[in-house]
């Protein structure tokens, strides 16, 4: 009798939740992956998916679409800005499609591909600025160039520059009061994305964070790219620092980065940040690059950054260069790879030999035989950490940005991408990548057979959980 009734509350809560879940019209594996977690394991399952899952999401998702509404609608005349001579206006077309600014003007695109030049290419700006400075970043350190960073913004501060700085409370949890006092002192004003509040019940949510790196000084300079500010990404500072990308625009591009950092402040501080003309200076020529600023985050089911570059490899004819430190693609994408091999175009992917998470590698390696089987050529970094996220494609498509190849960076985090069309930064990106290939080692069929029977079931049983990774 008693198994009987068991047997039947269980059968009413599998039958609800799947309903649940299958409304919320994710993708066919996340939503099979939340249906069995739930199923499973019903009180961690449910405790996990209050934390993590759509319904604290869309209270927030709410909130944010307001302040995008209204900043779109400011700066609608973005849109209207002459992109004639772009190369793949097609592609373009995808982000304007979606609700993101169309590809802009940059009188220069500087690329870096170590922590030391972009550090203080970043420190000169900042140093320079005289109207306002915009700072927003994942990780922020106390460390050596955390410190000296920070100490440069009081600096700026105390002269009269407005600043302003987003960090995300999970990425940023090592920041302390102690640390941060000074620049409140001086005027600086300090917002945490998805603070960590513990007394409030408020537990770290990894599912809805800013990932997003980004500086703008005066709206004439802007970076963004793959560094947070940590010593991890210089050779001057750390013994085990990692390889990265970063680059510097200046001109009407910067816009974009400008957009995403107010869409943020906005959502993150008690605050507001008005639209002033002077965060959004016309520019002093016409720039010889085109770059379109492309944003994407669980606040809407666009996922433009996805779409972009599912989009640069199926137009791909020569070639498709990725590089990335987390390899769980989607379906979609998976088959753009593939897809991509078959036809013949020189499909190559740069991960590293061991990332920061054991599970997330054996996930990224489960993928591989479906990639080579195509004439998809996989290469493993061996020297450090690879944390570039590039794709180069053809000799005119570059994208540098925030995302990396996997569900959290495309559906679950606030990146941010930069496309740039031309040779210029494509040649710049392809010689690195190159270079990067001199240390790497190949990963080939015969290290596939070479693999034992535990290393294949647990590649398996981590991609049966890739899209909550």
């Amino acid at each position: 009798m008693w198994f009987l009734i068991v047997a039947g509350a269980l059968a009413i809560w599998a039958f609800a939740i799947a309903i649940v879940i299958i409304l919320e019209r994710r993708s066919a594996a996340a939503t099979l992956a939340w249906i069995m977690a739930l199923m499973f394991l019903p009180v961690i399952g449910l405790v996990v998916y209050r934390l993590i899952g759509p319904l604290r999401l869309e209270r927030k998702k709410l909130r944010r679409s307001a302040n995008r509404r209204v900043i779109q609608e400011a700066l609608g005349a973005l849109a209207a800005l002459d992109a004639d001579g772009a190369e793949h206006v097609q592609l373009a077309r995808v982000g304007m499609g979606l609700g993101e600014a169309s590809p802009l003007r940059a009188d220069d695109v500087d690329v870096y591909f170590d922590g030391a030049s972009a550090y203080e290419a970043i420190l000169a700006a900042v140093g320079a600025a005289q109207h306002h400075v915009h700072l927003e970043y994942y990780i922020w350190e106390p460390d050596t160039i955390g410190t000296r960073l920070r100490d440069l913004l009081i600096e700026r501060a105390r002269a009269g520059v407005t600043v302003r700085m987003v960090v995300d409370g999970a990425g940023s949890s090592h920041l302390s009061r102690q640390f941060l006092a000074p620049l409140r002192a001086a005027g600086v004003a300090v917002a945490w994305f998805n603070p960590v509040q513990l007394g409030s019940l408020r537990l770290r949510r990894p599912d809805f964070r800013t990932h997003r790196k980004i500086v703008v000084c005066d709206g004439r300079v802007g970076f963004t790219g793959g560094m947070n500010i940590s010593d991890s990404h210089s050779a001057a500072l750390s013994s085990a620092y990692w390889r990265d990308t970063h680059m510097r625009l200046t001109g009407a591009a910067v816009w974009g980065l400008q957009r995403l950092f107010i869409e943020d402040w906005n959502f993150a501080s008690e605050t507001w940040c008005a639209i002033d003309p002077e965060l959004f200076p016309a520019p002093s020529r016409s720039g010889s690059h085109l770059v379109q600023i492309l944003g994407s985050g669980p606040d809407s089911d666009a996922y433009a950054i996805h779409k972009a570059v599912f989009t640069a490899v199926n137009q791909s004819t020569d070639r498709a260069w990725l590089t990335t430190p987390y390899f769980v693609p989607d379906e979609p994408l998976l088959a753009a790879l593939v897809s991509a091999g078959l036809r013949d175009i020189d499909v190559r992917l740069i991960v590293p030999k061991r990332g920061d998470s054991h599970l997330v590698d054996l996930a990224a390696r489960s993928y591989f035989p479906e990639l080579l089987a195509a004439g998809v050529r996989v290469y493993e970094y061996e020297p450090r950490f690879i944390h570039a996220k590039t794709v180069v494609c053809d000799s005119d498509v570059a994208v540098i940005g925030t995302a990396n190849l996997d569900n959290r960076s495309f559906r679950l985090n606030f990146e941010v991408a930069a496309i740039v069309f031309g040779e210029t930064v494509n040649r710049r990106l392809a010689d690195a990548f190159t270079d990067d290939l001199r240390v790497c080692r190949e990963f080939t069929r015969s290290d596939l057979a070479a693999e034992r029977f535990g290393t294949r079931l647990g590649q398996a049983a981590a991609r049966l959980i890739s899209p909550l990774l």
